[in-house]
């Protein structure tokens, strides 16, 4: 769910801000916001590159399954946390007001942002409290931003945090383990991911669909900011990603475990969406990429669908 995360959080903040009658392009400042906050709980990825440099691997898929291996230690449990992400959209909101002018609000902010970093050390040690402090920094990073790059108000950042911090963690029920919801709190919610469905195969399907109806949504926001419609870049070339159907026969049976060359296969055909130019047309405009993004995630979209027919017929 790593594209997931950010078209959900995209998604809600520009429909919302939208419904509310901000103009078009306030409200896809809104939802870039909320998109790249809702980005920022999985910094705690970061250390297992360190964990992975320390691993002796060959091969990509030794690399690969040491990476994730490495993750478990700190993934989706500090930064996950639907309590840490209220707690971070605040120190979020004092930071900016303090970048608007109100300096008093900085050393407040630090207080909330240095509370919750001795609060993962008191939890989770060192490498609890490091984690937390990646997290602290690259929210920061998105709030100077977003109030250089489109002058965001102390309170839209806030709302924005908020959609990103605390939309993140749903989308991770799916794969993996479950989330802290509450951390640092000993209050569990989930035990494990919900399965979608008991085949393994058809589980990872199910996720993958998930995904691919997020990045459905943000487009159809985004296009319907100005009264624009899917339909109107989507292209016949699509319908190629129906072959994909016989994968399921020549591969072997895809799992979260060993979905790689499902992914990765399966997302090569979104190249279909790419128009070729003519030499003399080699200008990138808004339609043109609208064109190859919309039918290539048809196209993918349809090889998942018909290799899930094909799959569960064999």
């Amino acid at each position: 769910m790593f594209i997931g995360h950010a078209m959900v959080a995209f998604a809600i903040a520009a429909a919302v801000a939208a419904r509310y009658g901000c103009s078009r392009e306030r409200a896809l400042a809104l939802g870039i916001a909320a998109g790249a906050f809702a980005t920022v709980p999985d910094v705690d990825m970061s250390y297992a590159v360190f964990g992975l440099l320390k691993t002796s691997v060959t091969g990509v898929f030794d690399a690969t399954e040491a990476f994730w291996a490495t993750s478990t230690l700190v993934h989706r449990v500090v930064t996950h946390s639907l309590l840490v992400g209220a707690i971070a959209a605040g120190g979020v909101f004092l930071w900016s007001r303090a970048d608007a002018g109100e300096w008093w609000a900085y050393p407040v902010a630090g207080v909330v942002f240095a509370g919750l970093i001795a609060a993962a050390f008191a939890e989770t040690g060192l490498l609890g409290a490091a984690v937390m402090l990646a997290f602290v920094v690259a929210a920061l990073a998105v709030t100077i931003a977003m109030r250089r790059w489109k002058a965001l108000s102390p309170r839209a950042l806030f709302a924005t945090a908020l959609v990103g911090f605390l939309s993140h963690p749903f989308g991770d029920l799916f794969t993996g383990s479950a989330p802290r919801l509450f951390y640092p709190l000993d209050v569990t919610v989930l035990a494990g991911r919900i399965t979608l469905y008991p085949d393994p195969t058809m589980h990872l399907i199910g996720a993958f669909l998930i995904e691919l109806a997020t990045i459905w949504l943000a487009l159809s926001v985004y296009l319907s900011l100005d009264g624009r419609s899917l339909d109107s870049y989507l292209n016949r070339r699509a319908t190629l990603g129906g072959g994909y159907a016989a994968a399921a026969v020549l591969l072997p049976a895809p799992t979260l475990d060993t979905s790689y060359h499902f992914v990765f296969s399966v997302l090569a055909l979104g190249a279909v969406g790419v128009r070729p130019r003519r030499p003399t047309n080699w200008a990138l405009t808004e339609a043109r990429v609208l064109d190859a993004v919309v039918t290539g995630l048809a196209a993918i979209t349809l090889a998942v669908l018909g290799y899930s027919v094909a799959y569960l017929a064999i």
